[in-house]
């Protein structure tokens, strides 16, 4: 079955028509949807959820819904389908978390919601959010994920409680075809950066899981941009759905200090990393970089120098990768340098300075990064390698994201 023919199946008659009328839903010139739900809640409170999920949110240190969150847990939990384009550390994850647990049966142990995120990282994530929010509901969550034991999956599917499953396309879909993962009570199919997930090929995995659902199943969808494979997913795979976005200058970047060294050359990056690294122990850090390789090569020097240092990138097996953020959120590991693999989702609460050491490759990821130094509502500093070669995509990042970043003050390590 094509991806068209499919979609006609999922809308009634009246529905296509509004969007022939609408044209191609939410396509603009700059890659955004437009907004068509205008109903804002500032209050968890005044939310109508269930009592324990309040506690849970509460628990959470959750105190005021953020923009993301006023607009679509509402729509997420009347059952709508919903598109909410938002950059990450606006509080996208708990949005859905939210409104997964609002509308579980926990007194039924099948799988009621599916999850699918684009790395295994960003899925024990978002696991850590829905149980910790879920936590005096005592709702269980799983996270199917490759680079793990197949073995220990199929147990967790036949012997245990299981009301929401987390996971990547790969290894969902192996649980599906071979009958552990068991699809048709599942009421809510959530699709997490989607524009990162479709960029990585997961296209026709998502698709082929999609169509093991009910039909009547409801689809939340997130995505920082909204290029076209992504609206082709909106289109094919959603009934009229609500359209929610949050725009790049209502972002939490006001939280984040944001500073740039003028290195000059390549080359002189190393020594200016050397002379932070006391101020970044003094708390947690994170060093970006553009390549895997450029990341061992970084690792090597600074341990060469003696400097304490963990590293992590794609190229790492499974377990290498837990051992290191497990020991990273515990905070026995103070710096952690990666690459983009890390920018999006994963949110360690003690991180409050990131420094690229390469600028991202595209501006959007920029507030990914820096958003691991200030997620919503928390404060946190950024600091910017900045080459000669690089002054012109630093005066770019600021245009984008109508922000300034200054010159590094000498007694950075006060603002941490």
């Amino acid at each position: 079955m094509s991806y068209d023919s499919f979609s006609d199946t999922r809308k009634p008659d009246s529905e296509r028509g509004r969007e022939e009328q609408n044209g191609a839903p939410g396509v603009e010139e700059d890659d955004d949807i437009e907004t068509d739900w205008n109903e804002v809640i500032d209050n968890f409170d005044c939310m109508g959820l269930k009592e324990n999920l309040l506690r849970g949110i509460y628990a959470y240190g959750f105190e005021k819904p953020s923009a993301i969150q006023q607009r679509a847990i509402a729509p997420c939990c009347k059952g709508y389908d919903v598109i909410a384009q938002a950059q990450s550390g606006t509080g996208k994850t708990a949005t859905f978390s939210i409104a997964i647990l609002e509308q579980l049966d926990v007194t039924f142990r099948g799988c009621q919601a599916l999850v699918l995120a684009p790395t295994r990282e960003l899925a024990q994530q978002i696991q850590k959010v829905l149980m910790a929010l879920g936590d005096y509901m005592n709702a269980k969550c799983h996270a199917c994920i490759g680079g793990t034991s197949v073995s220990e999956d199929i147990i967790t599917f036949k012997e245990k409680p299981i009301h929401t499953v987390v996971g990547t396309p790969g290894r969902v879909f192996d649980m599906i075809s071979r009958n552990y993962l068991l699809t048709k009570n599942i009421k809510m199919f959530v699709l997490d950066e989607a524009d990162e997930m479709l960029s990585r090929g997961f296209k026709d995995q998502i698709y082929d899981i999609f169509t093991k659902l009910p039909t009547n199943v409801q689809v939340i969808l997130l995505s920082a941009t909204m290029p076209t494979d992504v609206l082709e997913v909106t289109t094919n795979f959603m009934r009229n759905p609500i359209r929610i976005l949050v725009k790049k200058e209502e972002l939490t970047l006001e939280g984040i200090k944001q500073f740039y060294v003028l290195v000059e050359k390549e080359e002189w990056k190393l020594e200016t990393l050397c002379d932070l690294y006391e101020t970044l122990t003094i708390t947690q850090a994170v060093i970006f970089l553009n390549t895997r390789r450029k990341v061992d090569w970084l690792t090597l020097k600074m341990r060469e120098k003696d400097f304490t240092i963990s590293a992590m990138h794609g190229d790492m097996d499974q377990k290498e990768r837990d051992v290191i953020m497990k020991e990273f959120r515990s905070g026995s590991s103070r710096v952690l340098i990666t690459t983009d693999l890390l920018a999006r989702g994963i949110d360690v609460q003690q991180v409050s300075l990131v420094i690229n050491y390469d600028l991202p490759g595209n501006r959007e990821n920029y507030i990914h990064r820096i958003g691991r130094g200030g997620r919503f509502g928390r404060k946190g500093v950024a600091i910017n390698f900045v080459t000669n070669d690089d002054v012109r995509t630093l005066k770019d990042i600021e245009t984008f994201y109508n922000t300034q970043i200054e010159e590094m003050p000498m007694n950075v390590a006060d603002l941490i």
